[in-house]
């Protein structure tokens, strides 16, 4: 068994190897580029990675934004959970079974392949839905960590704009293993990103341009 000051150099050594890899900086770049076709007037605060980012398997990302869409057209497009695989970064496979209609919202199960460098994972997820205002997918069985939580929350937008809406996106996760909960927290940043980005893309190619700029409201990551 590993002591702790071997686990420790362990940890170093591979983070180190995954900022300097290639893959990670052409992943950046790509990034760079999807963000690129949409503009903020608010700028998103960052928190810097600190040595307590390395004991902590907890993760979580929260964004607060104004789009120029409706909430129906985006509770379409983050509910079609059958369709992820064809356009959210790193989702594999995503296959919708065990409906559930009952108690007044819908529900169902979803097993999704989820995979981004070095780490990949197969887990059923129960998703959650209250159309037009709350999407939510969680799973408490994965193989790599012990619970996923993604969250969606859309509620009104400007008064005078009607295809406007306030989004409300929440990431939390807690990884079984404190190394590849290090190794994820390099790419935590860029994969919320690349995600939130990805279904604004496929609401526009889905509903056209949207009717106003997005506005970051409020974003926090911990």
């Amino acid at each position: 068994m590993l002591k702790g000051s071997t686990l420790k150099a362990l940890d170093v050594r591979i983070m180190r190897r995954y900022i300097e890899s290639s893959v990670f900086r052409c992943s950046w770049q790509q990034q760079q580029q999807q963000i690129g076709k949409r503009h903020y007037m608010n700028g998103i605060q960052r928190s810097f990675i600190t040595f307590n980012d390395f004991r902590n398997k907890n993760r979580s990302y929260t964004k607060k934004e104004l789009v120029g869409y409706s909430m129906q057209d985006m509770y379409r497009v983050v509910s079609d959970v059958s369709n992820y695989y064809k356009f959210v970064p790193y989702v594999k496979k995503s296959h919708v079974h065990s409906v559930d209609t009952s108690g007044g919202g819908n529900g169902f199960k979803a097993d999704l392949i989820v995979g981004f460098p070095p780490l990949n994972e197969a887990y059923t997820s129960r998703v959650t839905l209250e159309p037009p205002g709350l999407v939510r997918s969680e799973c408490h069985d994965g193989r790599l960590f012990n619970y996923l939580l993604n969250e969606w929350r859309f509620s009104p937008g400007l008064k005078d704009i009607p295809n406007s809406c306030v989004l409300d996106f929440r990431v939390a996760f807690e990884f079984k293993s404190l190394l590849h909960s290090n190794i994820a927290n390099l790419f935590f940043d860029l994969i919320c990103d690349q995600m939130e980005n990805a279904f604004i893309l496929e609401v526009e190619r889905r509903s056209g341009p949207p009717s106003i700029r997005s506005h970051v409201l409020k974003s926090k990551r911990r």
